[in-house]
């Protein structure tokens, strides 16, 4: 059965911390070190202690080396580790989602390019295993990808000593983060100079895995855990995972298992746009939270051939994704209209083919299972096999 994960970050968030929350919560501390040990790094141990702060109790998770000085990687060192491992596709897949978003927002800041991004303290032994660790605990713990959420974060103030110096907090990278994926920002637990809350690594974890926007509330709450930095401040410094049954305020089931909820829906015309403009456009909606971006073609006044742009976003997210379609096309104006939708189950598997592992998507409609295989693993099986893709497909179907 896959879960529902909240990630209540009220005193920011760092790998180690989700770590910790995720041993909270239950994710054998074994089962991770079976996975890690697959990385080809050596010198790390991952250890789990229990820890309390101001009354609440939960666990401080530690990644300890051997040798502290670490060479300096780069993206493509990082994501060669990760490929070499032996780890479920869904898993290497999104750390390598995490470290490429973080490379990106590095070579921004240090005007450079992804290849050439050298990371310091996130390309150590102990950032890759924190951060292959939480997704990999994630995948444990049977967490449905599509609904972990994280309802925004506090940054801290004050100065962070980092490779390259003092620098102010947020930190660039976080900030950079944050703003790309339009993650709410909320208030610090206490006053001054906190110090840093989130970490570039916590930020980058939170931007990529988790979904942002709607208020969400247990339905029915499994498990609570806390994860707990090694900072102790004037308030508890951990990080809270909620897991269990959690749905969105508008969100209730209807008939068969279905899900209702509401969602607002964008809507411009445009006769002058250019093909490169609309995927640019597309490219930021998506990065900004959108559900669903789509173009169809219209034809216009004075007979132009045009473009219907649509957009789909949660309810919170629709002045700011509209004021991004008039940022990002020539539209003067824009529609918006809130619409109710209907949202079918599902969950996510591996499957074993004659020619190596696929995911698939299980839509689940009562007691039918629709499978639709994952169009880049099998693309991916095949080109290495040399078999058509419809065989692969079929094979994925048939084993689902």
């Amino acid at each position: 059965m896959t879960r529902a994960v909240l990630v209540d970050c009220f005193s920011g968030a760092s790998g180690d911390m989700l770590l910790g929350a995720l041993i909270d919560v239950g994710v054998s501390v074994d089962d991770l070190r079976q996975g890690l040990s697959s990385l080809p790094v050596r010198g790390w141990h991952l250890s789990a202690e229990p820890a309390t702060q101001h009354g609440l109790s939960g666990t401080r998770a530690r990644v300890t080396l051997d040798e502290r000085d670490q060479p300096h990687r780069g993206l493509p060192d990082i994501l060669a580790i990760i490929r070499a491992g032996q780890l479920p596709e869904a898993v290497a897949q999104r750390a390598a989602a995490v470290f490429t978003r973080l490379g990106e927002v590095e070579a921004e800041i240090h005007a450079t390019s992804v290849e050439d991004v050298e990371f310091h303290e996130v390309g150590a032994i102990d950032a890759i295993v924190d951060v292959v660790g939480v997704v990999l605990g994630l995948h444990l713990l049977d967490a449905d990808w599509e609904r972990i959420m994280c309802e925004g974060v506090p940054l801290g103030s004050g100065w962070v000593r980092a490779a390259h110096g003092r620098l102010p907090v947020p930190a660039p990278a976080t900030l950079e983060l944050v703003r790309r994926a339009a993650m709410p920002v909320r208030g610090s637990p206490g006053q001054g100079d906190t110090g840093e809350l989130t970490t570039p690594t916590g930020a980058a974890l939170l931007t990529t895995l988790t979904r942002t926007g709607a208020t969400a509330a247990p339905g029915h709450v499994e498990r609570v855990g806390y994860g707990f930095g090694t900072r102790e401040p004037a308030w508890p410094n951990a990080v809270r995972l909620i897991v269990g049954g959690i749905e969105t305020a508008a969100t209730s089931p209807v008939l068969e298992g279905l899900l209702a909820d509401h969602v607002v829906e964008i809507q411009t015309n445009l006769d002058d746009a250019t093909p490169e403009e609309l995927g640019f456009a597309m490219e930021r909606l998506l990065e900004a939270g959108a559900l669903d971006v789509a173009f169809s073609p219209l034809q216009m006044k004075k007979n132009r051939p045009g473009v219907l742009v649509r957009v789909l976003g949660r309810p919170a997210d629709g002045q700011r994704l509209a004021r991004l379609v008039l940022e990002h096309t020539s539209a003067l104006g824009v529609r918006l209209q809130t619409i109710e939708r209907l949202i079918a189950r599902r969950e996510e598997r591996t499957v074993s083919t004659p020619w190596g592992e696929v995911r698939v998507k299980v839509k689940l409609l009562g007691e039918a299972e629709i499978v639709a295989p994952e169009y880049e693993d099998c693309a991916r099986v095949a080109r290495e096999a040399q078999v058509a893709l419809r065989d692969v497909y079929a094979a994925a179907r048939s084993n689902a």
